[in-house]
């Protein structure tokens, strides 16, 4: 029997869109752009250990403590540089100003195989959908400069919601703001607790996009690739 689905919510990072290249070496690179030599292992490293304790200290960009994405991965992004022995504020400034605003772009970022042509059907189908992600308020631009803005009626960012999945009170903003009850929604992303549990546990369905086996996730709830999506939903 197929689904009766109203809604379609998705995740972005590694759903949609995804890096073009390592972290490191698109930081290495503006490093050089600065003239400083940094090898980009040791900065993916050192980001992971920034990242790391920087959502300890300020969970979710710093939204309730008044921070704010711009300062919080400036902040993040100096950090990332200090422990990798670049000190010059000056330097470590100029950088961290870059780097947010090229990752604001399509520069970094490019399509997950199968993401333009799954979205352009699902909307053909006459779903509603949205984006529920845990990303900070670039995300809108972002996905306009991609290309893929036009399929979404709304784009929920963890930033904008004041709740990261995987807190039930996001997807619910969701779906209030589709006007569909959870029973009539599904979600897609490629995260398991975050994505696939957190949505079924507000009652909604969805799908887990991963490559490999997922013995907690029955086989018709995984997606190899996005363009699975349909005919399981339409099976």
């Amino acid at each position: 029997a197929m689904l009766r689905l109203r809604l379609l919510t998705w995740d972005v990072k590694d759903t949609l869109l995804r890096l073009r290249q390592p972290l490191g070496e698109s930081y290495a690179a503006e490093a050089r752009a600065h003239g400083v030599q940094v090898p980009p292992e040791t900065l993916s490293r050192s980001f992971r250990e920034a990242y790391g304790e920087q959502s300890r200290r300020f969970p979710n960009y710093g939204r309730g403590q008044g921070l704010g994405s711009r300062q919080w991965w400036g902040n993040v992004v100096k950090q990332t540089f200090r422990l990798s022995g670049v000190h010059d504020d000056r330097v470590l400034t100029a950088m961290a100003e870059q780097l947010y605003h090229d990752f604001c772009s399509s520069r970094n970022w490019e399509l997950v195989p199968g993401a333009s042509e799954t979205l352009r059907q699902c909307h053909q189908r006459g779903f509603r959908m949205g984006v529920v992600s845990n990303f900070d308020q670039r995300l809108e631009t972002i996905l306009c400069h991609c290309g893929l803005r036009q399929h979404f009626d709304f784009v929920l960012s963890s930033e904008a919601a004041g709740f990261a999945k995987p807190d039930g009170r996001i997807f619910q903003q969701a779906l209030s703001l589709a006007g569909v009850p959870p029973g009539l929604a599904a979600h897609v992303g490629d995260d398991y607790a975050r994505d696939y549990r957190a949505a079924r546990a507000l009652g909604m369905h969805s799908f887990l996009l991963c490559s490999g086996e997922q013995p907690e996730v029955p086989s018709e709830h995984v997606l190899p690739t996005l363009s699975h999506l349909l005919a399981r939903i339409e099976k």
